[in-house]
């Protein structure tokens, strides 16, 4: 059978896929938008969008039913005292976010795409099709076969795509694991936990308790495991102690059992170990690891690079990673090689996090530095408006890039963003 042939082939339609399909087929693209999986389909995600991504969304005329506006964030240290993050609009970004459970949100972008024109496909990227050399589409599990003339790999962190074009070196990923689940509970506040594994050591990561769907609440937890892997059993073992952690501050009744239904999934942050485009080729979202590293959101950055991936192939269809690289260098490189350094060090020293966590909420100081805070920890910082709290993120950032201008991170960041993975 003669392979089906398409402008653009996209693997994977999760947020990112299906807004690169989506922008690409208003333009008048042919595109092919590749899942494995049957929608709707659930992921571990705790089902918060930050403002950048509702502008995103906002910019494209995408309108989500059921989406329920979120605003200000909660953090509760170690020692049970808490700190209100506030959430302030900015020149490039709305003053709130919202919460939409995955399968509803996947759901949604995947039709729109398809409406816009986009040829959905359920079936696996199996064999690659290669064109002198070049990635030029896949076979398919389905005996089918897709051939494009740019290929956007939108598979999530274990992308197989990054791995077959040879734009990923396993290694170097910064790695995270996060398991979710669902509870009968009603939340006032997105809450983040920091706590204690022992006295002054600390979680190598945060649980999480956010609104959830019909009226439930998401409950998690996110653990970094840089390079091994196989620590992701670190967080399965970890959210039976965080409910206790719950259940200890009041944030949940004790009355309220854990489901045993839980779903994982592996984070790829920072950028790190990743190179985001060659040629025809381009990553974007959890393939090309970009999920904040410090907060391990990742639903704004997979919208955003959705959309400038797309708008990169519209611009120079034949040769658009040069464009679209130059817009993760703008955007986030400097965010990202500060935060990913910071984080790769803090999960290796507990006493740290522990002490971190007491200090950022601390009752005078978290109070003076929530603005800034929630500013910079959710990379607010370009667009902000004048005042104390941008004054403080961009003091934050200025100390961070200082302090990591000269390492490993910074340099493989930008290695990659000229295409090359460097050795490990």
């Amino acid at each position: 059978m003669a392979p089906e042939r398409a402008d653009v082939a996209v693997i994977g339609a999760g947020p990112a896929g299906s807004i690169a399909a989506l922008v690409l087929a208003r333009a008048g693209a042919r595109v092919a938008l590749v899942d494995k999986a049957e929608f709707p389909r659930d992921k571990a995600c705790g089902d918060l969008v930050g403002p950048r991504g509702v502008q995103v969304l906002d910019d494209l005329g995408v309108r989500l039913a059921g989406a329920d506006p979120v605003g200000d964030m909660r953090v509760v240290g170690p020692t049970g005292r808490s700190v209100l993050l506030p959430c302030r609009g900015g020149r490039t970004y709305p003053g709130h976010g919202f919460a939409l459970a995955r399968a509803e949100l996947d759901q949604a972008l995947r039709t729109a795409a398809v409406d816009a024109g986009s040829v959905a496909r359920t079936a696996r990227a199996a064999a690659p099709l290669l064109d002198g050399g070049r990635l030029a589409g896949f076979e398919l599990s389905d005996g089918t076969s897709v051939r494009a003339d740019v290929v956007i790999g939108a598979d999530g962190a274990t992308s197989r795509l990054a791995a077959t074009a040879g734009l990923v070196d396993p290694s170097r990923v910064l790695w995270g694991f996060a398991l979710r689940s669902y509870v009968d509970a009603s939340v006032d506040l997105p809450t983040i936990v920091l706590w204690d594994e022992a006295r002054w050591r600390g979680f190598p990561g945060y649980g999480w308790v956010f609104p959830g769907p019909g009226g439930r609440a998401n409950l998690g937890v996110g653990v970094g495991v840089l390079g091994d892997r196989t620590a992701a059993g670190h967080a399965a073992r970890s959210l039976d102690a965080f409910v206790g952690v719950l259940h200890r501050v009041g944030l949940l009744d004790q009355a309220v059992p854990l489901p045993a239904e839980r779903l994982g999934g592996w984070l790829k942050m920072g950028m790190v170990g990743t190179v985001p485009a060659r040629g025809r080729v381009l990553l974007v979202g959890d393939a090309a690891g970009l999920v904040n590293p410090l907060q391990g959101e990742g639903i704004s950055e997979a919208l955003a690079s959705g959309r400038a991936a797309a708008e990169a192939v519209i611009a120079c269809p034949d040769a658009p990673a040069d464009h679209y690289c130059a817009f993760l260098a703008d955007r986030y490189a400097g965010f990202h090689a500060a935060n990913a350094a910071i984080q790769a060090a803090l999960v290796r020293r507990a006493r740290v996090v522990a002490a971190t966590g007491r200090l950022l909420t601390a009752p005078v100081l978290g109070r003076a530095i929530a603005g800034g805070w929630a500013v910079y920890w959710n990379e607010l910082l370009d667009g902000a408006l004048p005042g104390a709290a941008r004054s403080t993120a961009a003091l934050a950032s200025a100390v961070a890039r200082a302090a990591t201008d000269r390492g490993r991170t910074r340099r493989s960041i930008t290695a990659a963003l000229a295409g090359d993975v460097p050795a490990s």
